[in-house]
This record gives C-alpha cells, structure tokens and sequence, in this order.
C-alpha cells in the first residue's frame, strides 16, 4: 500500500522518494527515510499523514523541513 501511495503522489506532480536505511553488511533495521518537496511544512504534513504505513500505526515519524545552508532551493 505505501509503494502505491508513493506512486501516487509522484504521479500527482511531487518528488518524493522513501527507502530504509541499511547498515554496512547491508541490513536494515535502521529505519526508513522519505523525501518530499511540497509547498510549506502544513502541506508535506497533511500528504504524509496520507500515507498508509502512518494511517495504519507501521510506523514512528517525525516531519522535518530543510534549510540549505546557503539559503538555495533543491532543484527536482
């Protein structure tokens, strides 16, 4: 459900990327990580509170926005 839902949203116009983190013998267990770029903080909010893994307890997440160090846009 999550794959289909990420497939959503990129179809819908938005990068996003999500995967699990892998440890040098390349096993996970490290937790996971997904990128997206929306308009503000609120809007990435209410797309990821969308996401099955969340809406169904899979998961524990934490949303945070990036600020580049020189003040410049991702380009995606």
């Amino acid at each position: 459900m999550h794959k289909e839902w990420v497939k959503d949203i990129t179809n819908s116009g938005h990068y996003i990327r999500s995967g699990y983190l892998i440890n040098e013998k390349k096993m996970p267990g490290g937790g996971g990580l997904l990128i997206l770029e929306a308009k503000d903080y609120l809007a990435a909010k209410k797309i990821i509170e969308n996401d099955p893994m969340i809406q169904h307890n899979l998961v524990i997440w934490d949303l945070q926005e990036w600020i580049s160090i020189d003040g410049s846009k991702p380009e995606f």
